[in-house]
């Protein structure tokens, strides 16, 4: 029998996006339980656990898909003008009736102003940071956008602890600048620091920014884009 040479990471690139397609099946499902169900559901924590982990679990799938294409230097910055007010609320409606069911708060603050951005890269960046905001707030959740000394700022907002000092930061991040025995933030901040890189214009590009404050006094998540 001979020896056969077996990419292992394309092996596991595949079963990622068959995981990450099945969850995402699944996910629509949870919401049509919701829809159909929703006097019952409402009120329950499991079942309101049950779709914050399912979301969180592919929200993790889809990054690791983007950092594997990453480091097969097949991962680009496809860039289109989009309206940022309605690029907000068009992904804070898929989180409305999960936040409802936990009685959390949320608004948005955003200029009336459009951004040049890859739409599909910013919506897994803004996916999985506001889960962790569902996650670390105590009440509310706000998503804001402005334009600061160039560059579009894409915020999230919440009125939690705030992020420790060691994980206050302002650039990007390298991987190997990354502890995963802290917690499960360090692939999202890694990916959206890449994302954020990929996004350049002269001889700027972007970066993230963690900090606390904010209009609600918690973690603040910033993407800066030029």
């Amino acid at each position: 029998m001979t020896d056969q040479n077996i990419d292992f990471s394309m092996v596991l690139a595949s079963a990622v996006h068959d995981m990450k397609n099945s969850l995402g099946m699944l996910l629509n499902s949870l919401e049509e339980l919701r829809g159909e169900y929703n006097q019952t559901l409402a009120g329950s924590e499991k079942f309101n656990m049950l779709q914050y982990e399912a979301e969180r679990m592919h929200n993790d799938l889809v990054q690791l898909l983007g950092i594997y294409r990453l480091g097969e230097n097949n991962l680009s910055a496809h860039i289109d003008e989009h309206f940022v007010p309605d690029f907000l609320e068009e992904h804070l409606a898929r989180h409305i009736p999960l936040l409802q069911s936990l009685g959390i708060e949320y608004s948005i603050a955003a200029e009336d102003i459009s951004g040049f951005f890859d739409e599909d890269l910013l919506t897994g960046v803004l996916n999985n940071t506001i889960n962790n905001a569902i996650r670390y707030t105590r009440s509310k959740i706000c998503l804001t956008a402005r334009q600061e000394e160039g560059y579009l700022v894409l915020g999230v907002e919440d009125d939690g602890q705030g992020y420790p000092d060691n994980m206050q930061h302002t650039g990007q991040l390298s991987f190997k600048s990354l502890d995963f025995k802290s917690g499960s933030t360090s692939l999202g901040l890694f990916f959206a620091s890449s994302v954020a890189k990929l996004h350049t214009e002269s001889d700027r590009s972007g970066v993230i920014r963690l900090h606390n404050g904010g209009s609600l006094g918690g973690g603040v998540f910033e993407i800066w884009l030029p």
